[in-house]
């Protein structure tokens, strides 16, 4: 078997400089060297046809796709979505949770962690995303609202001690959650203020603690406000926080997006799908969560009363949307779709930018930002058609 690939005839878009006409060759599944001109001969080569390489997306807040979700607690589940993924450029995901019973949530990670690093036909799980059970009732969503609790420790420290959280989402404002950000900062694992009420005071004190993100932006939490700035207010102010941010023109307004880019720049935004289910499906589906029936339109996933739940966003339409929105090249932003979701979980050593030594993980770009082909660990699991 012939571990070497070399991609060639690329617009190479690398931290510190970007090769017009590039190449890019891959070893072991590592980036072995890269550069521009003439390139190394290599058995195996994928011409790029002058198209974009960044670095493969990274989505750190995904439940499902194509019918199926995490939830489901199966691995025929997330190799779906896997799949599904990469055809959209994400070349690592993490699994994302749903408020839900302590044994479903517990049958989930388990199922995680059995397929977490696993050569996949698709992107790769590099764990899971615990969102809830511990949130503001008040602030649900589309959060089965029957199951959202304060954080009991012995079962809080049980999903910890499973071993593959590396995001938990919560409520910063209860104190009966503020131990687990404690714990979990104690355990390397980045927590973010979810479906929440909190204050900007509340948010000050979480992140004392050890607060790093805010989930889906604006979504879910306490607005911005001129005598109480609120959990967005904190999000814009506090320089140490990232921002999720769902790019679907649906939960965000594109000129709300443009805020948050001239307020957070291109190092603390990390673009999510929050896709569930539905993406992937066409309009008119339908299926039922928690007894109640989701709706699929051309544009989301909604309950009966209008609620969004989640979306159907993938994440080459996410950089589309932002890039629209912001009025910027999408090759400028390939730290908001890789580099900084790669940051936060502490995977940037080998992961979520194109560097000598890092994972081969290359999302191939047209002129409009739609995928050609999608590379992973060295393998191209991807690869459009010719038309």
């Amino acid at each position: 078997m012939n571990d070497s690939l070399l991609l060639h005839n690329v617009k190479l878009v690398t931290p510190t400089r970007t090769f017009g006409n590039g190449w890019l060759h891959i070893v072991g599944g590592k980036i072995a060297a890269l550069g521009a001109g003439t390139a190394p001969n290599s058995p195996i080569k994928l011409d790029g046809g002058d198209r974009t390489a960044l670095p493969g997306f990274i989505d750190l807040h995904v439940h499902g796709a194509v019918g199926r979700e995490c939830m489901d607690g199966t691995q025929d589940a997330l190799r779906a979505m896997s799949s599904f993924y990469a055809q959209h450029g994400v070349t690592s995901f993490l699994p994302t949770t749903w408020t839900a019973p302590r044994d479903q949530i517990h049958a989930a990670l388990q199922t995680i962690a059995s397929l977490q690093n696993a050569p996949l036909d698709g992107a790769t799980i590099l764990g899971a995303h615990l969102e809830g059970p511990y949130l503001n009732p008040d602030r649900c969503g589309a959060q089965d609202r029957s199951q959202i609790r304060r954080a009991p420790t012995e079962e809080a420290l049980a999903f910890l001690d499973a071993g593959v959280i590396r995001l938990v989402a919560l409520a910063p404002e209860f104190p009966e959650n503020q131990w687990l950000i404690s714990e979990c900062l104690q355990r390397g694992i980045t927590v973010s203020a979810a479906h929440t009420a909190a204050t900007y005071a509340d948010m000050q004190r979480a992140i004392s603690f050890g607060l790093t993100q805010t989930t889906h932006t604006f979504n879910a939490m306490t607005a911005l406000n001129h005598r109480e700035p609120g959990t967005v207010g904190a999000a814009m102010d506090f320089t140490e926080l990232d921002c999720e941010l769902i790019a679907d023109n649906v939960h965000v307004h594109p000129a709300v997006m443009r805020i948050l880019f001239m307020v957070k720049g291109l190092e603390r935004i990390i673009l999510i799908s929050d896709a569930v289910r539905g993406a992937g499906l066409p309009a008119g589906s339908s299926y039922e969560q928690d007894g109640r029936l989701v709706a699929i339109s051309a544009t989301s996933a909604t309950l009966g009363d209008g609620t969004l739940a989640g979306s159907i966003l993938t994440m080459d339409r996410a950089l589309q949307n932002f890039a629209q929105a912001v009025r910027r090249p999408f090759e400028e932003l390939w730290k908001i779709t890789s580099g900084n979701a790669a940051r936060a979980i502490h995977v940037a050593d080998r992961k979520g930018s194109i560097e000598i030594g890092k994972d081969a993980d290359i999302v191939l770009l047209d002129p409009n930002g739609r995928v050609h082909a999608t590379i992973v660990g060295g393998r191209v699991v991807y690869q459009k058609e010719s038309e």
